[in-house]
């Protein structure tokens, strides 16, 4: 073998090479929840001829992951890829405990962004045994370890493809889909200790947090680093008092085995056992490779080592894990249902020039479970469409589906998922009367806490346009809504009303509750009288104005709806887009929000009042590049009240649960997750 401190490589070498190690002193010095640094080196001096240069290791190859294995029947191995790009997997080899690096095959030689791959151990795997991984270069990607019989009938990760704990002895195997349904629903105590920080600068040190609701004894756990000759390390002999972690607490060390620019570093309970694992690429770790989120997230690159407290995801560039990465899709899988059926994005068109990348973090979690909205008249999952969060109750997010129907969700098991005390199958609505199947695309929460939904045609005749708005009172009881009060905006669009169900469905898609207070105290010039707004001109009106985004052309259309089924049009706004799918008010940044899927590039526009005192763009963000480019048609950003480390959380719903496609985790899912700025 062969290594230097910047290089972690597996390297064959003639047998008249000579490896002459010389090495200074290693002090492991560590704490719980805090880091003492110590500073030394680790040299390794070679004594080759010279050798062909090693194949350059492929764009991404630390995101790569194991993410099952068994040592039942054909030894099968399953690779995930974290990362947002496809990885090249020719020539990558493998080994275990008793053979040398050996060529396998593959399922496919490429590993799409958030795909699986495959392949039969060409040697055999023991019922105790090792499997490394290495790409054509001779790098370590990742390595997993088991007890006897802790594969079988597979061991795999559990709480996300690629980023979950190992938990062995699962009851089922899922080679080449998520795990999801291979997974216990309680993960074992000491699979919530995860690799939550480590840095290969200095001290090279790690730091471990327990995710857990229990405190995890890790005295006689062990850690190795991607150097095949390398024995593993027990934690106490380089930290003495590092003996348990307490539950969401820490525990670092410095590692005696140093830790170079590139490599891997393997955490091993008792029994040998892998439990967690991280690979970094150049200078992936400096300062700091950290999880974000704390204890859960993928790993990226940070500007500040948080040692011994929660991680401060600072920097946001390449991610570690990462070194050169732009993110990473978390969670999803799972089986699709009887009759659900994702359908490929349409009428995708390129970013519109002039728009910023997206300000938020760079992951992206998948928070649903897979067909999770499968109606009665929706039986094939699809049309999830607009998102409101609750601002009286950020706990709470509205989301409506096209099929007439509207969720109450709340976070269960940290997915959003319909609220049981409310509906855990959703709550069918109707027009006023009780009746129609309101195409149902759009909602808002008003000032009043109702919740006002947009439809742009009845389901039941959709040949013919019904530009509506229509207010529920959540408190209502019973499986069926009806609207207190219903404004119907049809007239206004004849360009709609064509006998053709195409354009009746270019109608209202979305709409944002504006506040009064935000247009008077932005100076906004009613159009219909050409002075300042003033909410007194409009007694019925209640405390804002309603802003109808219209799929057609882009357009907003501003509506004062009056409690007596009367409305006031204050005309039109302009979004520079060509279409509009949602419209929200975020009161952190002061901006109204027009969201537009495929069709615009995945664009964000937030709104202003302007110096001329009317309502323009201000500036346009793209989706994270990590999500898929489909028919995403509602978004919602929390309110400041939740943010956390200066992040807020945001979802997008997926209008045809079609994701990345077939086989990839997200194929099946309706909702992600990130993270924008407060």
């Amino acid at each position: 073998m062969a290594f230097s401190r910047s290089t972690r490589r597996f390297n064959v070498v003639s047998p008249e090479f000579r490896l002459v190690p010389t090495s200074h002193s290693r002090v492991g010095v560590a704490s719980v929840c805090a880091a003492a640094f110590t500073f030394s080196g680790l040299v390794a001096t070679v004594l080759l001829a010279a050798q062909p240069a090693a194949a350059a290791d492929p764009a991404g190859y630390q995101n790569v992951r194991i993410n099952e294995v068994t040592s039942s029947n054909n030894d099968t191995v399953e690779l995930y890829n974290s990362g947002s790009t496809a990885v090249n997997l020719s020539g990558w080899k493998m080994s275990d405990d008793s053979f040398s690096p050996q060529s396998f095959t593959p399922s496919a030689t490429t590993i799409t962004a958030g795909g699986f791959v495959t392949f039969n151990s060409p040697k055999g795997l023991g019922d105790s045994d090792k499997l490394v991984i290495y790409t054509a270069g001779g790098a370590v990607v990742d390595r997993v370890e088991w007890a006897t019989d802790k594969a079988k009938p597979a061991m795999a990760r559990c709480g996300g493809d690629g980023t979950g704990a190992w938990v062995t002895a699962t009851s089922a195997t899922t080679f080449g889909a998520a795990n999801a349904s291979d997974c216990p629903s309680s993960i074992p105590s000491a699979s919530q200790v995860r690799i939550n920080e480590v840095t290969s600068d200095a001290s090279d040190t790690v730091e471990l947090y327990n995710d857990g609701t229990s405190a995890v004894s890790i005295g006689s756990w062990k850690y190795v680093d991607s150097d095949t000759s390398h024995s593993p390390v027990s934690i106490s002999s380089s930290s003495p008092s590092a003996t348990s972690i307490p539950a969401h607490g820490y525990a670092t060390f410095d590692s005696a085995l140093g830790l170079g620019d590139n490599d891997s570093l393997f955490l091993l309970d008792n029994n040998g056992t892998t439990v967690d694992s991280v690979t970094w690429a150049t200078d992936g770790a400096k300062p700091s490779d950290e999880r974000c989120t704390n204890g859960t997230g993928w790993f990226q690159t940070s500007t500040t080592a948080t040692l011994g407290s929660a991680n401060s995801c600072s920097g946001g560039g390449s991610s570690g894990g990462g070194g050169g990465q732009v993110g990473h899709l978390l969670g999803g899988g799972g089986s699709l249902t009887s009759g659900c059926t994702p359908e490929a994005p349409s009428g995708t068109s390129s970013t519109p020039t002039g728009t910023s990348a997206w300000p938020g973090g760079l992951d992206v979690m998948i928070t649903d479970n897979a067909c999770a909205f499968t109606t009665s008249t929706g039986p094939e999952d699809r049309d999830l469409s607009g998102l409101a969060f609750d601002p009286a109750n950020p706990s709470v997010l509205w989301a409506a589906k096209n099929k007439n129907w509207l969720y109450k969700l709340v976070k269960t098991n940290g997915k959003w998922a319909p609220d049981p005390s409310w509906s855990a199958t959703g709550k069918q609505i109707r027009f006023a009367g009780g009746l129609g199947q309101p195409d149902s695309e759009g909602l808002t929460v008003g000032g009043n806490g109702h919740i006002y939904v947009t439809s742009e045609r009845d389901n039941a005749n959709n040949t013919v346009p019904k530009d509506t708005i229509m207010e529920f009172d959540p408190a209502a009881t019973g499986s069926t809504l009806t609207p207190v009060h219903q404004w119907d905006m049809t007239s206004q669009f004849p360009q709609l009303n064509t006998g053709s169900k195409d354009d009746a469905n270019l109608g209202f898609e979305g709409v944002g509750y504006v506040p009064d207070s935000w247009l008077t105290a932005n100076g906004w010039v009613d159009p219909l009288t050409g002075a300042a707004y003033n909410p007194a001109n409009y007694p019925l009106h209640g405390s804002g104005l309603y802003f109808a985004g219209l799929e057609w052309d882009g357009t907003l259309h501003v509506y004062g709806l009056n409690s007596d089924g009367t409305f006031t049009t204050f005309g039109t706004v302009s979004t520079g887009k060509a279409s509009v799918m949602d419209v929200m008010f975020d009161a952190g940044t002061q901006r109204i929000v027009a969201t537009c899927d495929n069709t615009c590039g995945e664009t964000h526009t937030f709104m202003k009042v302007n110096a001329s005192d009317t309502i323009v763009p201000d500036a346009t963000y793209t989706n994270p590049a990590v999500m898929p480019i489909d028919n995403l048609e509602g978004f919602a950003i929390a309110p400041t009240s939740t943010c956390v480390n200066g992040l807020r959380e945001a979802v997008w719903t997926d209008d045809g649960i079609y994701g990345f496609g077939s086989g990839t985790s997200s194929y099946g899912h309706a909702l992600y997750s990130g993270t924008f700025p407060c």
